[in-house]
C-alpha cells in the first residue's frame, strides 16, 4: 500500500522519525519495479470509533487537543505534537486497517503498509514516536470480526511494548518478539521471562538478542518464532518488520541485513498458507537509517508474494 496519506506522519526539526521515511521506501520501491507486480490500495482515515476500540477517549482527546495546538508533547519527551498530528495518526491506522479489509475480503493475501507499525502506543498515552498504535487496533479490530487466533510477529530493534502489555492476558493473540535485549535498548522491556498472564500463559514468546547480533543470530532463533505459531495455529498473522534492527541505524546496536526481514516475510508466508489461509499483514515499523529501510522494507514486500 502507498498513498500520500503516509508521508504526513512524520516528526519536524530533524526528528529521527522524519516525514522523508516514506519516500525513501517508495523511491527504491520504484527502483525495484515493484508497481508493475503488485496491487496498489487507496487507503482511508480510520473513525474515532475504531480508534476507540484500542484507546481510551480521554487520550484520543487529549491528542486532538496538542493536535490543534501543534506544540508540546505528546509524552516524556520523545513524541513531540504537530498541527495535524491527530489526523496524520489516524491515517496510518486507517491504512493498516485498508490493508487488513482487503485481506479479510480476498481482494489480497499479504499486504504490506510502510510507516505503520506503531508499537509502542498504548491504550492511554504515546511513547517512543508512537502517537496511535495501529497494530492494537487491527487486532481489536480482526476480534470484532471474529477472528479468534491472531499472531503478532515483531522483528524491529524495540520491545513491541504497547501490543505486549495491551494482550498480555488474552490467549487469543499469540505474540512473538525478536527485539534488541531490553537491557541495552529502550523501552527497557520483553524478558524471556514474560510469556503471558492468566489464561495467556505461554502464548507469549520474547527472545531478547544481544547488541551486535547478527544473521546468524536471528537465524539460531527464527524458528523459535514458527514453532511457536505452529502451536496456535492462528488465523491472521501480523508481522511488524522494523527496519532499525539492520547494521548502521543511528539509534539502535543490531547487526541484521534485509536478508533477515525477507527471511521472516517468506517463511512467514508459507506458514499462512499451511494454515490454509495465506494470510499476513505486514506492517513498517521503526528503522531510521533510510537506506537501510528502504532495502529491508522493500525485500518484505519481494518475500511476501
Amino acid at each position: 500500500m502507498a498513498s500520500d496519506r503516509l508521508p504526513r506522519y512524520g516528526f519536524p526539526d530533524g526528528h529521527p522519525f522524519g516525514a522523508d521515511r516514506h519516500g525513501a521506501f517508495a523511491r527504491e520501491f520504484a527502483v525495484r519495479g515493484l508497481a508493475r507486480r503488485v496491487k496498489l490500495l487507496e487507503p482511508r482515515t480510520a473513525s474515532e470509533e475504531e480508534l476507540r476500540s484500542f484507546h481510551s477517549p480521554e487520550y484520543l482527546e487529549f491528542v486532538r487537543e496538542r493536535s490543534t495546538a501543534g506544540s508540546g508533547f505528546l509524552d516524556g519527551g520523545d513524541t513531540p505534537a504537530f498541527r495535524g498530528c491527530y489526523e496524520a495518526a489516524a491515517g496510518v491506522v486507517g491504512a493498516t486497517l485498508s490493508a487488513m479489509e482487503a485481506i479479510l475480503r480476498g481482494d489480497c493475501r499479504r499486504a504490506f503498509v510502510p510507516i505503520a507499525g506503531l508499537h509502542h502506543a498504548a491504550r492511554d498515552r504515546a511513547a517512543g514516536f508512537c502517537v496511535f498504535n495501529d497494530c492494537g487496533v487491527a487486532i481489536e479490530m480482526l476480534k470484532r470480526r471474529g477472528i479468534q487466533r491472531i499472531a503478532y510477529v515483531d522483528i524491529d530493534a524495540h520491545h513491541g511494548d504497547g501490543v505486549f502489555y495491551a494482550f498480555e492476558d488474552d490467549a487469543g493473540v499469540v505474540f512473538a518478539d525478536l527485539h534488541e535485549d531490553g537491557r541495552y535498548l529502550y523501552p527497557g522491556t520483553g524478558a524471556t521471562e514474560e510469556t503471558g498472564r492468566g489464561l495467556a500463559a505461554g502464548t507469549k514468546l520474547n527472545l531478547p538478542l544481544p547488541p551486535g547480533a547478527d544473521d546468524t543470530v536471528f537465524a539460531m532463533f527464527w524458528p523459535q518464532v514458527t514453532a511457536h505459531l505452529d502451536r496456535f495455529d492462528p488465523e491472521f498473522i501480523i508481522l511488524q518488520c522494523g527496519a532499525d534492527s539492520l547494521e548502521g541505524d543511528p539509534i539502535t546496536h543490531l547487526r541484521l541485513t534485509a536478508e533477515s526481514h525477507g527471511r521472516a516475510a517468506r517463511e512467514l508466508s508459507e506458514r499462512a498458507e499451511s494454515y490454509g489461509h495465506g494470510r499476513v499483514l505486514a506492517l513498517g515499523g521503526g528503522g531510521y537509517n533510510r537506506a537501510n529501510l528502504a532495502r529491508a522494507w522493500n525485500t518484505v514486500v519481494e518475500n511476501l508474494f
